[in-house]
């Protein structure tokens, strides 16, 4: 092991089932990053679902020489690292603040009797890379309504919950259980697997006796079976490997909902650390800015309502005030997200460099519930940046356009996701 690397092509064989074992760093001779490996990508994806105010958000003039809007100008110093987007929306994704599930799904019609979502960018991303991390990706929550909100879902449209606990994240990423824990969780897993592969055994008597519509709707039921079949198996693979260490000292919860942006920059700050230790590449954040009670907006000031009511504020003076101070402090924790991956090496790079942010909404514009010509901001990832890319504000393009060039982007072969109808070349190096 000290003179060969760990061959890719190690298989694990469970109810049939085979899988590529990830590419370990710690198992890699120290001469082959000498030559030079090509680092893995990274993916940050940030939605606050009552979004921004968007005249002071999005630049008057488009292309390279734009004149940064009131809410960028913090960010000036990172000018050359991100593209600001207009006119981007999900077509058929309107219904005011059904739409917050549906942001990384772009499933249509969230209002409609039947609706059920779609896989979403993160979880398709997920399983096209494979196992190649502890967890393939984190769902992260800010005063998140865990029961009913999430950017994370499943092929079948099931909602994935969000962890808005940063010292629960912590423990799961660096505290490694002692052996009778690691044997405890071994034996929850193997028993998890006991009941799959029973279901497995039956279904295959049933399907027998089932029409043609029904054993497609059971075949594609085995198909998440097997899914989660796979994920046992990766689960039992990383449960007996030691953990990353850190110096970082666990945080202290943040439970005060009023604490909204001193949580929201503790899990910004979970993310890096999650990205950073390589415990993944791909995380998710809702900002539950809809169900955020009064507030702390500075030192000496509370919102004088909640986020929701705020967001309507119809063009009351004060309720836009305490709303351009909100978006200014989000505009300033991304700010800080962007310097302290600058300032982090990764390889040959800055750790920016190979991290896409996408920072946005569902929200066009909270006040009156619109969901088209969304407030899009992508930074770092290796994109050619440094523009406002402004598409028609009357004919939106599909912001799932972006979602596929972010997903080729991470070296994953496809040329469609959701409503999509193409890529952003504009933003390719």
């Amino acid at each position: 092991m000290t003179h060969h690397a760990t061959s890719r092509r190690r298989f694990l064989r469970s109810a049939g089932v085979l899988l590529a074992l990830p590419l370990f760093d710690s198992l890699m001779p120290k001469s082959v990053f000498a030559a030079g490996v090509t680092r893995p990508r990274r993916m940050l994806l940030v939605s606050n679902n009552l979004g921004v105010l968007p005249k002071p958000f999005f630049p008057e003039a488009s292309g390279r020489d734009y004149e940064l809007s009131p809410y960028l100008a913090p960010l000036a110093a990172f000018r050359s690292d991100f593209t600001v987007f207009s006119g981007l929306s999900h077509p058929g994704v309107a219904g005011g603040h059904s739409t917050e599930n549906c942001f990384l799904t772009a499933a249509r019609g969230p209002t409609k009797s039947g609706f059920r979502n779609q896989i979403s960018l993160d979880q398709l991303a997920a399983e096209k890379l494979g196992p190649v991390t502890r967890f393939p990706t984190l769902n992260l929550g800010v005063n998140i309504d865990k029961a009913n909100r999430s950017l994370a879902w499943t092929r079948d449209g099931v909602l994935l919950p969000a962890e808005d606990s940063a010292p629960a994240l912590f423990e799961r990423m660096f505290v490694q259980g002692d052996a009778a824990a690691v044997q405890r969780q071994l034996k929850r897993l193997e028993e998890q697997g006991s009941i799959l592969d029973t279901l497995l055994d039956d279904t295959q008597q049933v399907r027998k006796r089932l029409g043609r519509d029904d054993k497609t709707r059971l075949d594609q039921y085995l198909t998440s079976v097997r899914e989660i079949e796979q994920r046992l198996e990766m689960a039992r693979e990383w449960e007996v490997r030691p953990k990353p260490t850190t110096t970082h000292m666990p945080p202290d919860d943040i439970r005060d909902q009023k604490l909204f942006f001193e949580k929201f920059d503790l899990m910004l700050s979970m993310a890096e650390l999650a990205l950073e230790s390589d415990s993944t590449r791909i995380v998710t954040l809702m900002v539950d800015a809809f169900a955020t009670p009064s507030f702390r907006l500075g030192d000496t000031e509370n919102s004088t309502t909640g986020y929701h009511d705020l967001s309507h504020h119809g063009q009351a003076p004060d309720k836009v005030r305490q709303l351009e101070e909100a978006d200014h402090r989000q505009m300033a924790l991304l700010k800080k997200l962007l310097q302290n991956l600058a300032d982090k090496q990764d390889g040959d790079e800055r750790m920016l460099d190979r991290t896409m942010i996408l920072f946005g909404s569902n929200m066009g514009d909270s006040n009156t519930h619109d969901n088209t010509n969304l407030p899009i901001l992508m930074a770092g990832g290796g994109f050619r940046h440094g523009q406002h890319l402004a598409f028609k504000r009357d004919n939106n393009k599909p912001l799932c356009n972006l979602f596929v060039t972010m997903l080729q982007q991470l070296g994953l072969e496809t040329d469609a996701f959701g409503s999509s109808t193409g890529t952003l070349n504009e933003i390719n190096s």
